[in-house]
């Protein structure tokens, strides 16, 4: 729509042969502003029912988004193996099975890659 305003403001008329319309009659900007409102109307009618069936699984106990990659005892078992300071980053992701990412993630920490965390003095 705002490509055909801009157009319009210039001086430019729209004209659609297939369709029959023509922005330099009334009748053709009456279409034109049609079909945008409808457009819009739908546009609004998806993101209220998108909205609606989020609330509802929301209140039947189910969460969007992708499943985590660690359980909770996982990530128990990841900060006692980070604090032991005896294994790498690295080798913690190795034996879980997950990414570096993942396992800084959990810790929400920024250990150096692949380097076994030292103790702070």
């Amino acid at each position: 729509m705002t490509l055909v305003e801009e157009l319009g403001a210039r001086g430019v008329g729209f004209r659609a042969l297939d369709q029959r319309i023509d922005t330099t009659t009334a009748s053709g900007r009456l279409q034109i502003h049609l079909f945008a409102a409808l457009a819009e109307f739908e546009r609004e009618l998806g993101r209220e029912r998108t909205y609606a069936g989020l609330q509802a699984a929301r209140a039947r106990g189910r969460r969007g988004g992708r499943p985590r990659a660690l359980s909770a005892d996982q990530v128990a078992v990841v900060r006692a193996m980070y604090e032991s300071r005896e294994y790498t980053v690295m080798a913690i992701a190795g034996v879980l099975g997950v990414s570096r990412a993942t396992i800084y993630r959990e810790l929400g920490s920024a250990a150096s890659d692949g380097v076994p965390a030292q103790a702070s003095s």
